[in-house]
C-alpha cells in the first residue's frame, strides 16, 4: 500500500486491505454496518448489495484475488460526518494474469463502521474507461 495517511481512517483502510489479501470475509463484513449498502460498478452498471448476507455476495469475489497492490492517487476524509474519498491505482494478478485498475470508492460511517460504500471502477482491466 502506498500513500495511505497515518489518520484513523488510513488505518481501517490498510485493515479493509490486509482483510482482503487475507480473505477473511467474515473480518471483513465487521468493518460494516448489519445494514450497510455497498453499490458498486465494476460490471459497468450499478450493483447494489444491501445488508450482511448481500456484501457476503459481492466479497466473494475478493477469494480469487491474489498480489494486490493499491496506490493511493486521491485521498480525502471528513470527521463530522465520518467520510472518505480515495481514488486507488490497483494491480493484482488473476486467473487470466495481471489486472490494472482505477478505483474511486467512498465510504460514509455510523459509528466507526461502513455504512454506504460506493465501490466504484474508473478504469477496467481491459483499459477502458468509464
Amino acid at each position: 500500500m502506498k500513500n495511505v495517511p497515518d489518520t484513523v481512517l488510513g488505518k481501517m483502510y490498510k485493515e479493509h486491505i490486509e482483510l482482503i489479501l487475507k480473505k477473511d470475509i467474515e473480518a471483513l463484513l465487521d468493518q460494516y454496518t448489519d445494514d450497510a449498502l455497498l453499490i458498486s460498478s465494476f460490471m459497468k452498471t450499478p450493483i447494489y448489495y444491501k445488508g450482511r448476507d448481500e456484501l457476503r455476495e459481492h466479497m466473494q469475489g475478493i477469494l480469487g484475488i491474489e498480489g494486490l497492490e493499491t496506490e493511493i492517487a486521491f485521498w480525502a476524509e471528513t470527521d463530522n460526518p465520518q467520510t472518505l474519498m480515495i481514488v486507488e491505482a490497483i494491480t493484482m494478478q488473476t486467473k487470466e494474469g495481471e489486472a490494472k485498475m482505477r478505483f474511486a470508492d467512498s465510504w460514509v460511517l455510523k459509528d466507526g463502521k461502513i455504512s454506504i460504500h460506493f465501490a466504484g471502477m474508473t478504469q477496467y482491466p481491459d483499459g477502458t474507461v468509464a
